[in-house]
């Protein structure tokens, strides 16, 4: 588990990379490459307020170890508000 400041999602990864995703810490934060239809489908899942899982590695490989969970909450929490 990796906390975090801000999370970015690139969209720019080629299916020819060899890489299902790929996650990187950047600064005090998480960049996620992801290829275009990935994206697609987060930004799918988003709008409808549904949880997402991205994994992260070689295509090749059926050893993956990392994974990118995108959850929605019940609990909204009320510190830091602006």
């Amino acid at each position: 588990v990796t906390g975090a400041s801000f999370v970015v999602f690139n969209g720019a990864l080629k299916t020819s990379s060899g890489f299902l995703a790929k996650s990187s810490i950047v600064e005090d934060g998480l960049m996620v490459q992801i290829t275009r239809e990935t994206m697609e489908s987060l930004r799918q899942a988003l709008r409808d307020k549904k949880d997402f899982k991205i994994t992260c590695g070689k295509t090749d490989t059926g050893d993956v170890k990392e994974y990118v969970d995108i959850c929605w909450v019940e609990n909204e929490e009320k510190a830091n508000k602006g």
